[in-house]
């Protein structure tokens, strides 16, 4: 088993990775938690796969529990379902002494986290991450929140877990797309600041999306202590952790004019987005052209789109893009920030960017 600590004052915790985790999550979190009531909240899909033993485990280790199952996809973080899903929850009598435990990506696992950080001001929870992406990322660093209609998690909290269990067996079950959608996630930790790590990933990447248990495992420990550091210097993203969000601005610009609907994951989103951050970055004379077709190559090697025309329900508008953007909760002073590069592995952020530079990227990439 691997073991990353994520070291806060007073609320420090461990990510566990290893195979066959959901069996024995019952025995891992009563050390943690210790005898109290407990809450699961899943999403329908991974209830059919992963519910019954965890279920099972649970009630081997003496927890009385409720199982709360909500629709899948990105619908079920609607800032205007939340208080169906609110009250609900309360309906079960909950108790600040309640955990809860979130089964599932990173939709389940944001939204469990925000309902653990507003219900009765405040309760723990547990992550259990069942995708790749939520693995590497979502459930590690305590962000939580839910939509708006004006854009992604803008109602939110930091809400730190007090356990994470990556079993990497729930892995298995996911389609392709979710494996690439984590795995665009996976290449972000290389770009944003481990040179090294994307030359491994170039090398591994194909036996990590087949599931190999060695250069998976590896990837995914690798990638939660990049971001275990990072959040332990920087918990709420005032400087450093904001490079966690490299192709993020302009994926979450994408999502939003989707519609957060299943033609676009996010990991397929900040895909295109690391290319468009690329371009930009290339067009400010701080990429090379030979760094800029390496990264476009390694993911479309891997089937990752890495353009907008390649996004179902298009052409899309640049100026409704940028609009889009404009809403991001990054925006300071009415300027949006970019996580730019100076090259593969080094990541900065700036906001003098020229509007037209970031229009220029957007009909490069296929937008109109």
């Amino acid at each position: 088993m691997s073991l990353v600590p994520v070291t806060l004052a007073g609320r420090s915790y461990d990510i566990l990775i290893e195979g066959g985790l959901i069996a024995r999550a019952g025995d891992l979190i009563r050390p943690v938690l210790g005898p109290r009531r407990l809450v699961v909240l899943t999403d329908e899909t991974v209830a059919h796969h992963h519910l019954v033993p965890l279920e099972a485990s649970l009630a081997a280790a003496d927890y009385r529990f409720d199982t709360v199952v909500v629709p899948p996809g990105e619908q079920a973080k609607d800032l205007h379902r939340f208080p169906d899903l609110a009250e609900r929850l309360l309906g079960l009598g909950l108790e600040r002494g309640t955990a809860f435990v979130a089964l599932g990506g990173g939709v389940v696992g944001d939204l469990t986290g925000f309902a653990a950080a507003t219900l009765l001001r405040g309760m723990d929870f547990v992550q259990i991450p069942t995708t790749l992406l939520a693995q590497i990322d979502s459930s590690v660093g305590g962000k939580t929140g839910v939509n708006a209609r004006r854009g992604k998690n803008l109602v939110g909290a930091f809400h730190q877990p007090r356990l994470v269990l990556a079993d990497l067996d729930a892995l298995r079950t996911l389609p392709r797309r979710e494996w690439l959608a984590g795995y665009g996630e996976m290449v972000k930790y290389g770009l944003l600041g481990d040179a090294g790590f994307f030359d491994r990933l170039e090398r591994d990447g194909a036996a990590i999306l087949a599931g190999e248990a060695g250069p998976l495992g590896d990837a995914v420990a690798h990638c939660c202590r990049m971001k275990a550091e990072i959040v332990a210097e920087d918990e709420r993203e005032a400087g450093r952790r904001a490079l966690l969000n490299l192709g993020h601005t302009f994926g979450h610009a994408l999502e939003a004019e989707t519609g957060y609907g299943p033609d676009l994951l996010h990991g397929e989103a900040v895909a295109v987005g690391m290319m468009l951050a690329a371009d930009l970055s290339r067009r400010l004379g701080l990429v090379s052209d030979g760094d800029f077709a390496r990264i476009g190559n390694h993911l479309a090697a891997t089937g990752l789109k890495t353009r907008i025309d390649q996004v179902p329900g298009g052409p899309f508008p640049a100026d409704t893009l940028i609009a889009h953007m404009a809403h991001d909760k990054k925006v300071a002073d009415g300027k949006i920030a970019f996580v730019l590069m100076r090259g593969i592995g080094d990541s900065f952020q700036r906001r003098d960017v020229p509007a037209a530079l970031v229009r220029d990227c957007f009909l490069a990439a296929g937008a109109v």
